[in-house]
């Protein structure tokens, strides 16, 4: 992705929201880990060596996808507009995040039909939503612009 970003990220936004939404699937995880190695590694234990590095290098791997994404966050700001790019990096950040932590931390196993249905839900919602705003930003309608033509 990276060596595709200097030819085609100029021309397709989707580059630098894949890029950013990658390393974003790897930020909410690695927080998640830090919390709980973190616990293991401050407390003492015989296992808080092990834990002390897996505490260090889960702040690496936070650190150096933060710093990437930075960068392709500017990048793809000074190419396109911030509005379309925050809606649709919020988007598929979010599916990629999901994914992610189902994924690494089997989140999904404990998780009911209507719980899950609740959540689709909740996604497919907020997702619409900031379509339906992207789509009508422009759209001007006020009241006096109605009541005009409803009278000729």
């Amino acid at each position: 992705m990276f060596w595709i970003a200097p030819a085609y990220g100029p021309a397709n936004i989707m580059v630098y929201i894949s890029i950013c939404s990658l390393l974003g699937s790897f930020t909410v995880p690695s927080s998640k880990g830090i919390g709980l190695a973190a616990q293991n590694a401050f407390s003492g234990s015989e296992s808080s060596e092990r834990a002390w590095y897996l505490f260090l290098a889960l702040l690496t791997v936070l650190t150096c996808s933060i710093l990437i994404q930075f960068k392709y966050i500017n990048k793809a700001l000074q190419h396109f507009d911030s509005s379309v790019f925050a809606a649709t990096y919020y988007v598929v950040f979010t599916i990629l995040v999901l994914l992610a932590s189902a994924i690494l931390f089997r989140e999904w196993n404990k998780v009911g039909i209507i719980d899950c249905l609740g959540m689709l839900c909740g996604f497919t919602t907020v997702s619409v939503g900031i379509i339906l705003i992207q789509v009508f930003k422009n759209f001007s309608c006020s009241l006096k612009n109605i009541n005009t033509s409803k009278m000729d």
